[in-house]
């Protein structure tokens, strides 16, 4: 399996009088985010399925990933809007999944995977709009690393 964590894009910002889960991206992040896609495009990245939290900005970073799904499908699950568990990873099915979600629990989940402890999930820095890329079984210390891009790296690959 090729597992991929995505931290959301770039988001309006806290206080700015949207609730927490309904702020939207902005217009440079949907930018950004939109060439972050080429870049993975450019890396020939395919997915089957994008499982997004039901935030808001998460279900339009989500929207963003379709030019890499053939034929695939879009998934939402409130468990990417919490720190991971095992229903979450019970509900992962596909070979190329993207995950997309929040921080500090994409970074919890990226370490949870690869190392089995999510509490490891403050050493791996997930800047918005980053992607990081697994391969193996969606399991606790089961996935390995292969690649964390950060969003600049994704674009400059574009």
């Amino acid at each position: 399996m090729h597992l991929y964590l995505v931290r959301h894009a770039t988001a309006e910002a806290r206080g700015a009088g949207w609730d927490d889960a309904e702020r939207p991206l902005t217009l440079d992040g949907i930018e950004r985010f939109d060439r972050v896609v080429k870049g993975l495009r450019a890396l020939r990245v395919e997915l089957d399925v994008v499982v997004h939290s039901p935030w808001r900005r998460a279900v339009e970073t989500a929207h963003r990933l379709t030019p890499l799904m053939a034929q695939g499908q879009r998934v939402e699950t409130s468990a990417l809007a919490a720190s991971p568990s095992d229903g979450l990873l019970d509900a992962i099915a596909g070979e190329r999944v993207a995950l997309v979600g929040h921080e500090p629990w994409m970074g919890e989940l990226l370490a949870w995977l690869v190392t089995g402890d999510p509490f490891l999930g403050a050493h791996f820095v997930f800047k918005k709009g980053g992607v990081a890329w697994l391969e193996g079984d969606a399991r606790p210390g089961r996935c390995t690393l292969r690649a964390l891009w950060t969003p600049r790296s994704l674009r400059e690959a574009a």
